[in-house]
């Protein structure tokens, strides 16, 4: 006995079809809707609370891009204050003030971050951070980004080791006098580093 297909038979792999273009439409139609996360500005100021497993740090960070320069001013909890002074030739120096003159400094493959250089991160939907609700970033399982749904501003940074970082503050076009930007005499005259180990900005920037 042959079989015949029936009506319904002969329109089963069209339905399949249907379907799976419109579950691939729908897909697509989501992720063309998702927000995108706001572009750094080109200078600004902002005050992080570092926190790693108990460990806390406040972080007084300059970010100028225009003048291809970001600055981390670094105090640990009862400890030193350090400067991390990087550039965007890749060139980064890490010094004290202090009596010790402490100061290493390191070239890195890569400069500062973008301001745009959360492209290409995934969308995770919203969550309720540190009292405010946010949009959810992640990129290249290296960050997770939270963003102020209303003002668009950066609240919390979650990195893939376990630092947090609470933004406190955020001063739009904040800018820090050229004065503050030059490293120690003696930062001039210790061996330069290479680091080979990949910084954050070459993870995050592909």
């Amino acid at each position: 006995m042959t079989g015949r297909m029936t009506p319904a038979t002969k329109h089963t792999p069209i339905f399949f079809v249907f379907l799976t273009l419109s579950v691939c439409f729908s897909v697509w139609s989501t992720k063309s809707t998702d927000p995108t996360p706001t572009p750094w500005p080109l200078q600004f100021h902002s005050i992080l609370l570092m926190n790693y497993s108990g460990a806390l740090e406040v972080i007084d960070l300059w970010y100028d891009w225009p003048n291809g320069r970001n600055f981390n001013i670094i105090q640990k909890q009862l400890g030193e204050l350090l400067y991390d002074l990087e550039w965007n030739n890749g060139t980064s120096f890490f010094y004290t003030l202090d009596d010790s003159k402490k100061c290493r400094t390191v070239h890195v493959e890569v400069g500062i971050l973008r301001p745009n250089w959360l492209d290409g991160a995934d969308y995770l939907g919203q969550e309720q951070v540190d009292g405010f609700l946010c949009n959810v970033w992640e990129k290249v399982d290296f960050i997770w980004y939270y963003e102020d749904v209303v003002t668009k501003r950066p609240v919390h940074w979650r990195f893939y080791t376990g630092r947090n970082a609470h933004v406190m503050t955020f001063e739009v076009g904040a800018v820090l006098e050229d004065a503050k930007w030059q490293a120690p005499v003696y930062c001039f005259q210790n061996k330069t580093e290479t680091d080979t180990t990949p910084p954050m900005a070459e993870k995050l920037v592909l």
